[in-house]
């Protein structure tokens, strides 16, 4: 949950191409909503996207790690080193 901070506004300046531009304008249009509700909705979308992407490769690495580790190909080390590892990464 978002605190009540965190969702004030702020202003940013973009430099958009005019075909762009114009797509978004059609598109408020037809859903009646506003540039700026079309681009933070589509920046939210992406940074969403790029952290679930994030997710499933680092679990994926993971999981190649730890099946290596079961099939003897990787030494499993110990818990410390393991925090140790985790904590720098």
């Amino acid at each position: 949950m978002r605190t009540l901070a965190s969702l004030q506004k702020q202003q940013v300046g973009l430099r958009l191409p005019t075909y762009l531009v114009e797509e978004l304008d059609a598109l408020g249009a037809s859903y009646e909503l506003n540039r700026s509700e079309i681009i933070t909705e589509a920046i939210n979308s992406y940074i969403q996207e790029q952290k679930a992407l994030m997710f499933y490769k680092e679990f994926d690495e993971s999981a190649k790690e730890l099946k290596a580790a079961l099939s003897g190909d990787k030494k499993a080390g110990t818990l410390n080193e393991l925090i140790d590892e985790l904590s720098n990464n």
